[in-house]
């Protein structure tokens, strides 16, 4: 089962140096919100790069990146939190620590990007935190190995992902979450490992 962690917190940080630099980024980034506003504080968020259609911030690039390491809440961050620490690891692994952050940060990136056209498209007012996009791109990598690598995912770990992939879609359409971030996420993260993986050698696990 390669969703399951075995490693003790010095093999965690040695096999998985950009995973632990994440969580270490989006701890620091939870705290600094805490003690400047809150991290649920709209107009906080909005000063430390929350991604929006609204004026006069909508257009500032920088805020598709920093908004990847934003958290609405203990809650929001405790769950993205729980998704890299378990389930991304074994990616990092697969593809190398450069070619999983390309990944990585490129579906959080494209995911606000798409979140933020559909709300532009429907009419509607946004403000967009969190790393549900790149998380979800990650997932979308394992889809991939789960159907057109499956030599590469044990079958336990194949339902597994399954599940997590059917509860998290579902999760995705209740109210205040982001269904465009993450479905849009998982997308391009799937497409993207496809990619990565004809550009260079993987490793096994």
């Amino acid at each position: 089962m390669i969703f399951i962690r075995y490693e003790n917190w010095k093999s965690y940080l040695r096999y998985y140096p950009f995973t632990s630099l994440l969580l270490i980024a989006n701890l620091v980034m939870f705290f600094i919100l805490t003690f400047n506003g809150g991290s649920t504080n709209n107009g906080t968020l909005l000063e430390y790069g929350a991604v929006t259609n609204g004026e006069p911030f909508r257009g500032e690039w920088w805020r598709y990146i920093a908004a990847v390491f934003l958290h609405n809440g203990f809650d929001h961050l405790f769950f993205n939190s729980f998704g890299l620490l378990v389930i991304a690891p074994p990616l990092e692994r697969i593809l190398g620590t450069f070619k999983y952050a390309l990944l990585y940060l490129l579906s959080g990136i494209l995911g606000n990007i798409v979140s933020v056209s559909y709300y532009d498209k429907i009419g509607e007012l946004t403000l967009l935190v969190g790393a549900s996009g790149a998380i979800y791109g990650v997932y979308g990598a394992f889809l991939y190995i789960a159907l057109f690598q499956r030599n590469m995912m044990d079958e336990a770990s194949r339902k597994m992902l399954y599940t997590l992939l059917i509860m998290g879609i579902l999760f995705s359409f209740a109210p205040g979450i982001g269904m465009v971030a993450h479905l849009s996420g998982m997308v391009c993260g799937f497409f993207i490992y496809g990619l990565l993986i004809r550009l260079g050698k993987q490793r096994q696990m």
